[in-house]
């Protein structure tokens, strides 16, 4: 990669080239539905609505090759503001380059200024080289948890 990205604050202005890396992530991570006409609106409404979270972009310029999408949730459990850790994507030519370093380290600390105590993520069982790169960063599993889901009806 020739330009080294600058981490930054992803902004509505944003969304149409964050639709194609979202695109991506969901091929790569298996995600079904991919839809542009439902997740368009909703990028914009988490990029101008920030008590929902936020979204960090690596932006080289003339392109995003990456982003980090985090949500808010409040736990009596952890004492606090959690943020997880939504979505976290980098484009293959802008791997090996330090840039998923850079937008996780940046979005840690805009989170903790935010008021967040902690930082949590669902991670693929089978996907190695993401848990060797958490472990780096120094998340761990939450001994004795499982993450269960259910979808609500309309």
């Amino acid at each position: 990669m020739k330009v080294s990205p600058q981490i930054r604050a992803g902004l509505p202005a944003d969304v149409p080239q964050l639709v194609p890396l979202v695109a991506q992530y969901w091929h790569f991570e298996g995600i079904p539905g991919f839809d542009v006409a439902t997740l368009v609106p909703l990028l914009a409404r988490l990029a101008s609505q920030p008590e929902l979270g936020a979204i960090w972009v690596a932006d080289a310029g003339s392109e995003l090759v990456g982003y980090l999408i985090a949500v808010y949730v409040f736990s009596l459990e952890q004492k606090g503001l959690v943020a997880e850790i939504d979505e976290f994507f980098v484009a293959p030519a802008a791997r090996t380059y330090g840039v998923g370093a850079a937008l996780l380290d940046v979005a840690e600390s805009d989170l903790a200024r935010a008021g967040c105590v902690g930082v949590q993520l669902q991670l693929g069982k089978d996907n190695w080289r993401a848990r060797a790169f958490y472990r780096r960063h120094g998340y761990s599993e939450r001994e004795g948890y499982e993450l269960l889901g259910k979808p609500l009806e309309d």
